[in-house]
């Protein structure tokens, strides 16, 4: 007698371990489920409101870059005497201004795009100088004219950069 009542203890509670596992498994794909749907609308609403956020920044960084180009950056900023070191200084630090200015765009775009708008930067810096430094580069108007030509033999170093950024904004639709 007790072996069947031990045999009608398991025939009643194995279906109610079956149905409660399943149950469990079921709630477990259920809660799986939502935190994922939540997840995706937190994700696509911080979207909304960051993509425009993002897209001025990289509009920010694109004029940073046009304005730090050496034949704009000539033409905007004028020499103040013929003493070319002055002029160099100039610009060099009306190119840091502009890059100080835009720091904080950086939260906003990748890290490798904030690199090649950095090394942009440092490689037109490097340009001025180097411009400077050769011995018939005697003036503030023949550094222009050193760094003017340089620009018609070979690309700004903004051009690279620019033509990133463009990529990047195009990869985000």
């Amino acid at each position: 007698m007790e072996v069947e009542k031990i045999f009608e203890v398991l025939l009643y509670s194995v279906p109610a371990l079956i149905t409660g596992m399943i149950a469990y498994y079921f709630f477990k794909e259920h809660t799986k489920n939502e935190d994922g749907r939540r997840r995706f609308l937190l994700q696509k609403d911080m979207q909304v409101n960051t993509m425009p956020l993002r897209l001025q920044a990289y509009e920010r960084m694109a004029i940073f870059l046009e304005r730090i180009t050496p034949s704009k950056l000539l033409i905007r900023v004028a020499p103040t005497s013929s003493n070319k070191e002055d002029y160099e200084s100039l610009l060099i630090a009306s190119i840091e201004q502009e890059f100080e200015h835009n720091l904080s765009q950086q939260i906003y775009v990748t890290d490798e795009c904030w690199n090649i708008i950095t090394a942009a930067k440092n490689a037109t810096i490097q340009l001025i100088r180097k411009a400077s430094l050769l011995e018939k580069t005697e003036t503030a108007n023949k550094l222009r004219e050193v760094v003017l030509t340089e620009m018609l033999e070979k690309r700004a170093p903004s051009d690279a950069a620019l033509s990133y950024i463009k990529q990047e904004v195009g990869d985000m639709w």
